[in-house]
């Protein structure tokens, strides 16, 4: 069986790829963007399935799929909750949920052995998590300050971080509060018009930004309003969509 990853977390791709060569699954190639995955398959053969991130730093794999017709199988690697989970399983359709385990990856590649194709499979994906969007965002948070429990509101948080493997809310009044959320299951549960992922570290609230400049290499640096922890840069693969999403 050959495979394609077309996933924008390179480390996440790397890992993937070596799993999946351990179990005799040749890789014929590691994309991470909508262009060059585009590109790629207009030009080369396409192999039996696709592993593939949802989110891309240049647009959503779906546009992907728009582009370019196949009947390559289809695996989502997703950061969703169950309850999406299940309603993907439901339609038959195969995925891993991160970070990917060996034995999760063997069932997946096990599945697509014996799938049966659905027509329009990529597009009640896309319907489905159109609809979890509008109908599932988180409203506050709930933290831990040392005995105590504490809410907070969306309107409170100017961004979110990670920092040494743990991510953290930072709230108007200057204090920041661990959460057991990555950055990646944190983008499927905030309102995409007023949180931006930024980059690997940073995902800010939009009423927060105070100013933005002109950065090396085509990039932008932010300033927020209560948060001088660290520099803010938006990526350079992410400020295309940034730009985007302040219009």
């Amino acid at each position: 069986m050959k495979a394609l990853i077309i996933e924008d977390e390179i480390p996440s791709s790397r890992r993937l790829a070596r799993k999946l060569m351990e179990q005799q699954v040749e890789v014929v190639a590691e994309l991470s963007s909508v262009k060059s995955a585009i590109s790629w398959l207009r030009n080369n053969e396409h192999p039996t399935v696709f592993f593939v991130d949802i989110k891309l730093g240049d647009g959503l794999i779906f546009e992907i799929f728009k582009a370019v017709k196949t009947s390559s199988y289809i695996v989502f690697t997703t950061a969703y909750d169950m309850y999406a989970l299940q309603a993907f399983d439901y339609k038959s359709i195969a995925y891993l949920l991160k970070p990917i385990s060996t034995e999760k990856l063997q069932e997946a590649i096990a599945k697509v052995k014996n799938f049966h194709p659905i027509p329009n499979q990529v597009e009640e994906v896309q319907n489905f998590i159109q609809y979890s969007k509008e109908t599932a965002y988180k409203e506050s948070f709930v933290v831990k300050v040392g005995r105590k429990i504490k809410i907070i509101k969306l309107a409170e948080i100017v961004c979110f971080y990670s920092e040494h493997n743990t991510t953290f809310i930072h709230t108007k009044n200057n204090q920041s509060f661990p959460v057991d959320y990555s950055l990646s299951h944190l983008e499927t549960v905030l309102p995409t018009t007023t949180f931006n992922r930024v980059n690997r570290k940073f995902i800010v609230h939009k009423s927060c930004i105070q100013d933005i400049v002109s950065y090396t290499n085509s990039r932008l640096q932010i300033k927020l309003n209560n948060f001088k922890e660290q520099e803010i840069i938006v990526s350079r693969e992410r400020v295309k969509d940034f730009k985007n999403w302040l219009n």
